[in-house]
């Protein structure tokens, strides 16, 4: 796992390291690739510069700030990561807001006739047979917190922990869904819209995990000023219609 966060890491810092001086560079959670690829193209429609948009965990992207990737914004899937980076005083703090919010879903192959309903005690081990439960490392991946969260709030955790295959992002973990590696997988709400080969079963109790959070900051260190536009446009009621497009709640 370590080094495969290592090989993406670099990946990205290559990547944002081929941006010029007039682009904007965006470090964003992976579960919001849709939404955000959509919003720079309309902010890129209005001419007002291009958008370069890096997406993995957010652990993956706040420790590539931290080593000098020149990003411009971060958008982390919770405030673990910003946290970090707050502290470490790589954003500015001041411009530091809570963007989205999300849910938590079960969800299983699209042919899948699996039903479950997520309360106290729920079978997920049974449904599981031999397979594996799909989310992201619990360790370093967001959508893997909020999944051991839930599943220790609903006492199952102790059963599933041995069985998780742990992706190193939301999408990679969708992605074994969609392959049919696994029969059970938990990603957001809005990973699962945008895949006609998953459905959701179940979305977790909302109260079984934190809230899924989105921060949105600046990258301290100074940023050209279409990086200053494009994030007063992530807050736009323009990006907000596609942010519910997609099913993310819109913090006003």
């Amino acid at each position: 796992m370590l080094k495969r966060l290592i090989a993406g890491a670099l990946a990205l810092f290559l990547t944002a390291g081929t941006a010029t001086a007039q682009e904007v560079v965006v470090f964003a959670a992976a579960s919001t690739t849709n939404a955000i690829s959509d919003i720079a193209r309309l902010f890129e429609a209005e001419g007002r510069g291009r958008v370069v948009a890096s997406f993995a965990a957010s652990s993956t992207l706040a420790k590539q700030i931290e080593q000098g990737a020149p990003a411009h914004l971060f958008l982390s899937a919770d405030v673990k990561w910003a946290d970090y980076l707050a502290d470490e005083g790589l954003i500015e703090t001041s411009t530091r807001c809570d963007l989205l919010g999300n849910r938590l879903a079960l969800v299983a192959p699209a042919d899948s006739a699996v039903a479950l309903t997520m309360a106290t005690g729920v079978d997920v081990a049974g449904v599981l047979g031999d397979g594996r439960l799909a989310t992201g490392d619990p360790d370093h991946v967001p959508v893997g917190g909020y999944a051991k969260q839930a599943l220790e709030s609903l006492g199952v955790w102790h059963d599933i922990e041995p069985r998780l295959a742990r992706a190193d992002s939301v999408r990679a973990a969708l992605a074994m869904v969609e392959r049919g590696e696994v029969p059970l997988g938990i990603v957001y709400s809005t990973d699962a819209a945008v895949s006609a080969k998953v459905r959701t079963v179940a979305l977790f109790p909302a109260d079984s995990h934190a809230p899924v959070v989105y921060p949105l900051a600046v990258v301290a260190g100074g940023v050209p000023a279409q990086a200053r536009a494009f994030y007063d446009f992530l807050k736009s009621p323009a990006a907000a219609a596609v942010f519910r497009r997609y099913g993310f709640q819109v913090n006003d």
